[in-house]
């Protein structure tokens, strides 16, 4: 059973709706690994997701061939060649801009670092946070962002600042040399081409909710 990924051309083809399912298709080949499951077909992936068999397939083959035909994949080779394709096999380090509310509870949220992903720095302009620690992370003035991001090798920065502090926090972001960006702050933001920008506005997703609610058929 092949488990190899090959380099495909070009990632920039590839559709963050394929890297979105890639990493709930790591999810669910961890949790099959937890339930003793040590082989699995692509028609078993889809039961248990809302994908289609051919669906999983293809999103799969752009990255390799995995598995053989009428057999299945190797759960646990797949599940790394996936986390080796999202580049999650590798401890990620993070900065955060912005301890309010959101931020605190970013600190404390450990399923972060289960998927390798580690905040190792926190920023604030408020005077009065500075040198306090939150989950073994002592909050800094944002002046010193530059400095730590180089000594620390940070390679994410999350923005969680309030709307009009965004775009600033993204150019300092980008100044020190922060080339991903995770931003939760409900505003339109202006970044360079060779920045990757995600966006997750959390009232947006709860009116697609109100929709439901205000629409459904009782």
């Amino acid at each position: 059973m092949s488990s190899n990924a090959s380099p495909i051309l070009n990632h920039e083809n590839i559709s963050e709706a394929t890297i979105n399912r890639l990493s709930l298709y790591s999810r669910l080949l961890a949790t099959l690994a937890l339930e003793g499951v040590t082989v699995v077909s692509s028609k078993e992936l889809s039961e248990r997701t809302d994908f289609t068999a051919t669906q999983i397939r293809r999103d799969l083959a752009y990255f390799g061939q995995f598995g053989k035909r009428g057999i299945g994949y190797e759960v646990a080779a797949l599940k790394g060649a996936v986390d080796k394709i999202l580049g999650v096999h590798v401890p990620r380090k993070v900065a955060l801009i912005g301890v309010g509310n959101l931020g605190s509870a970013l600190l404390g949220y450990r399923v972060l670092r289960e998927h390798n992903f580690e905040i190792v720095a926190a920023f604030d302009n408020d005077s009065d946070k500075w040198d306090r620690t939150i989950n073994n992370v002592v909050i800094q003035n944002i002046e010193e962002l530059p400095e730590t991001v180089q000594s620390k090798q940070i390679e994410i920065g999350i923005i969680a600042v309030p709307l009009h502090a965004a775009q600033n926090a993204l150019n300092c972001l980008v100044a020190a040399g922060v080339k991903a960006v995770l931003n939760f702050a409900p505003a339109h933001l202006t970044v360079p081409r060779h920045i990757k920008l995600r966006n997750v506005d959390l009232s947006i997703e709860l009116e697609g909710l109100s929709y439901f609610l205000q629409h459904q058929v009782p």
